[in-house]
């Protein structure tokens, strides 16, 4: 072999075995490169997973929070319509004891009870309006009694809330229209038509913010989800 012929091998043999090294070198790099993608990418989808489940904890806690709120507060509204009911009851007793008669006008003779279900109608208010006039002693609806009071009236008992305009009637913790009535009491209203009204003193209640329906199921009357004193 010449020396020329030993060079070239040396030369080609250094070619392949540094060409050899590189495609080593190439395919290491590759492969971490490719498993860095799958950690990274595994790593993301886990990330979403939690999130996913996070919003969904939050969505129903959410959820919960926001009905537990709602029963508390219409909870709340029962109890205090029980409260001023009661309240206003011994205020109509303390009225009949000076007066020997409950109060009571052509508007509380004609509020039933028992068929009156709406109490966004007129004589819903009207008979509110007279009970609050006859109980405050503020004959006028301006805020200002004239008259003997036999019940100091909360101004969120009252509509409008704005202090400046006269009292329309005594509205519930549900933003509805106290109902009162006399329809069954016969000395107020001694010849009745048919069997109105529950007491043979007064009727008084809240509806609670339910909703009118002839068919309430259950109850089997749509009188048995108010707030009454009967």
């Amino acid at each position: 072999m010449s020396n020329a012929e030993g060079m070239t091998k040396r030369v080609i043999r250094y070619i392949v075995t540094s060409l050899h090294r590189t495609n080593g070198s190439t395919i290491q790099r590759f492969n971490g490169l490719t498993w860095q993608s799958h950690s990274s990418f595994s790593s993301r989808a886990f990330t979403l997973i939690e999130l996913i489940v996070v919003f969904g904890l939050i969505i129903v806690l959410t959820g919960l929070v926001l009905s537990t709120v709602g029963y508390a507060r219409k909870k709340g509204a029962r109890a205090r319509a029980e409260t001023e009911i009661a309240a206003m009851s011994a205020a109509c007793e303390n009225y009949k004891a000076d007066n020997s008669v409950y109060p009571y006008n052509p508007e509380t003779n004609t509020l039933d009870a028992r068929t009156n279900l709406d109490p966004s109608v007129a004589v819903y208010q009207a008979a509110s309006l007279f009970l609050y006039k006859q109980l405050s002693g503020d004959l006028n609806a301006n805020r200002q009694p004239t008259a003997k009071s036999y019940f100091v009236f909360k101004p969120n008992m009252l509509f409008p809330a704005d202090q400046n305009q006269n009292v329309q009637y005594i509205h519930d913790p549900f933003g509805n229209s106290y109902g009162y009535s006399t329809a069954a009491n016969p000395q107020a209203n001694p010849t009745p038509t048919g069997t109105p009204g529950y007491n043979p003193t007064f009727d008084l209640w809240s509806t609670t913010g339910v909703a009118p329906s002839p068919t309430p199921a259950p109850p089997v009357t749509q009188q048995d989800l108010w707030i009454k004193n009967w």
